[in-house]
């Protein structure tokens, strides 16, 4: 029994009910009437209020569906619309006029599949609600994705009444998951693919070509020396470098290649669907050719040669993780050949990359260990025949292979950033043991220490230096730090405020293998040098009919201009020191004098000569 048909029989039959107490004598007529009209009036109250609650209610409901965010859209039974919400006409762009009695599909964008539609109305006859993702079109025919729910209303017999459908634009949500999944799939510096998205990517390509019996050459690259230019000029101009890096790989290959960033300086390109003996060389060709070429990035033109190892599938590696290891032994192979060019891998390089990982491993252990001794070189005056001064040049008493020279594990140190820490050892020793070589009578003898890169950009270098003067009693005039031509060029500015430092110290300076780098004349004046090393490469050409002769001459004509002492390194010929005396060389070292000594053996040379 419905609650308003019960209170209208109440209000008929109670005043019925007093009346007949009046009629039959029980109560006054005054109290009859009083009854009857107490509770005619209680009953209109209730249902007043009733009808009120539920004027509120449909006004509340009203303005929901003005008010809601989200678009709200009712539909007949035969899906012609009834009536939509303000936020309809904003999203679609549609007036509620425009709509009335239309179906839906004027919205359709054509991207939703018939088959999407079937599913939707099945679950609408069979659950009563559905809700998902569709795209539509607005009126000005922009297409969007919305996310939509539609509920039925159904009558007492269950037949379909209507449809109520609320829905709204999810392209911020889509952008933001589309960006998200870019990011998961992307390194965020190049745009390339990432370490993530290369796995996934090259375990599909070589699944098809397993499947199709076919061929894929991976390559794998390393920049040559890149930490020097990071650490060097910094790690926006490294940024820089690698973006330019990632452009050139992308326009050197088919837009079906595969080219993805490991991270650092490491990339990775995968060629399907070539015949990869052939084609994989010559696109490893082209990459040397192309990254080999200058970049200018901003006021500075930098050079990054690559090296890089490739390996075929199936051959040298049937899934992912062997294919990339032997690759990138094949590109440690490419280093240890001169670097700036491509090998193919063979199984004998394996050997290479253990080795290399086993002295990375023991690298860390020997710093801890003390396992790192100097030996020093010593310098030879051309005139007198005396030692003018020693070079200090580190060596490692591996505990297994014997003393290993820096050729060994320099390389290593330098990829790993720890040298740094070694180049903060080396100095220290030096200057200890200078102090000793004085203590011991050798007055006059001065220390050449080596200042990698990465001292270079401390700003330890110099605190370090003067701190160490000081603990060990040093006249800073003793000491001689060597910088690569090289070091001192890829940030010259910076180079010219250090050297000057160095020199207000007292410190002499040596700009060490000269004509190997890209020295520019005018910075060279400004440098705060006292000395001008020759590299031994040139040194090696003398009396074999080579440029090396020319560039010597060259060098000594250009240090005797600047009035720089010329030291020649690398002598290893009476023949040679001969031709370099007769033109005005003031100093000379290599192994015609003697190799690097530990520090007790060049007591005694340096005792001998004097």
């Amino acid at each position: 029994m419905k609650p308003d048909f019960l209170w209208g029989w109440l209000a008929f039959v109670l005043p019925l009910a007093a009346f007949f107490l009046y009629w039959q004598e029980v109560l006054p007529l005054a109290l009859a009437w009083g009854l009857s009209l107490g509770c005619v009036w209680v009953v209109w109250f209730v249902l007043q209020r009733r009808e009120n609650a539920l004027k509120e209610r449909h006004c509340l409901m009203h303005q929901v569906f003005d008010h809601s965010g989200e678009a709200v859209m009712i539909t007949d039974a035969d899906n012609r619309i009834l009536d939509v919400n303000p936020s309809f006409s904003v999203l679609t762009g549609y007036e509620k006029a425009e709509v009335l009695g239309k179906n839906p599909r004027l919205l359709s964008s054509g991207r939703t599949s018939r088959e999407e539609y079937k599913a939707l109305w099945s679950a609408l006859r069979e659950d009563g609600r559905w809700q998902g993702e569709i795209w539509d079109r607005r009126k000005d025919g922009a297409v969007y994705p919305k996310l939509l729910a539609i509920s039925v209303l159904r009558d007492a017999s269950g037949a379909v009444r209507y449809h109520i459908a609320n829905f709204k634009d999810i392209s911020s949500e889509k952008a933001t998951q589309a960006r998200l999944e870019y990011i998961a799939h992307h390194d965020m510096l190049t745009g390339l693919n990432n370490r993530f998205s290369l796995d996934d990517r090259l375990d599909h390509v070589l699944s098809m070509a397993r499947r199709e019996k076919r061929e894929v050459a991976l390559l794998f690259i390393d920049l040559d020396r890149f930490k020097v230019i990071n650490e060097t000029l910094g790690h926006a101009v490294g940024d820089e470098l690698l973006i330019g890096v990632s452009r050139r790989l992308r326009e050197l290959v088919r837009a079906s290649d595969l080219v993805a960033r490991l991270g650092g300086d490491e990339f990775v390109v995968v060629l399907a669907g070539l015949t990869p003996g052939h084609a994989a060389g010559q696109v490893a060709e082209k990459i040397v050719s192309a990254l080999g070429a200058p970049y200018v990035l901003g006021e500075h033109s930098l050079y990054a040669t690559p090296s890089i190892g490739v390996a075929v599938f199936p051959g040298d590696g049937k899934d992912r993780e062997s294919l990339l290891k032997n690759a990138e032994s094949a590109m440690y192979q490419a280093k240890a050949d001169g670097r700036n060019n491509f090998r193919f891998f063979d199984a004998g390089m394996n050997s290479v990359a253990l080795e290399r990982l086993e002295i990375e491993h023991a690298l860390r252990l020997a710093l801890a260990a003390d396992e790192f001794v100097l030996h020093f070189q010593p310098v030879i005056d051309v005139a007198s025949g005396a030692v003018s001064s020693v070079e200090a040049l580190v060596r490692w008493q591996h505990p297994t292979r014997g003393l290993l020279p820096p050729g060994v594990f320099i390389g290593v140190a330098e990829e790993t950033g720890l040298i740094e820490v070694l180049g903060a050892w080396v100095m220290a020793q030096a200057c200890r043991q200078l102090a000793e070589f004085r203590r011991l009578g050798l007055a006059q003898l001065k220390m050449a220490i080596n200042i990698s890169a990465a001292q270079m950009r401390s700003a330890e270098l110099l605190d370090r230096a003067e701190s160490l003067i000081e603990r060990y009693g040093l006249d800073p005039s003793w000491l001689i730090f060597e910088i690569t031509e090289s070091v001192a060029m890829a940030q010259p500015e910076e180079t010219i405020e250090i050297l000057d430092k160095l020199r207000a110290m007292g410190i002499q300076v040596a700009l060490d293998d000269f004509g190997t780098g890209y020295s520019s004349l005018a910075y060279l004046r400004l440098f705060a040098l006292d000395k001008l090393k020759l590299d031994r490469s040139f040194v090696h050409e003398i009396g074999q009919g080579g440029d090396g002769e020319v560039i010597c001459d060259a060098t000594i004509g250009l240090g005797h201009a600047l009035n720089l002492v010329l030291v020649a390194e690398g002598v290893e010929t009476q023949a040679q020191f001969d031709y370099l005396a007769q033109r005005g060389c003031q100093l000379v070292q290599g192994y015609h004098f003697s190799r690097p000594l530990p520090a007790d053996e060049v007591i005694r040379y340096i005792q001998e000569r004097s």
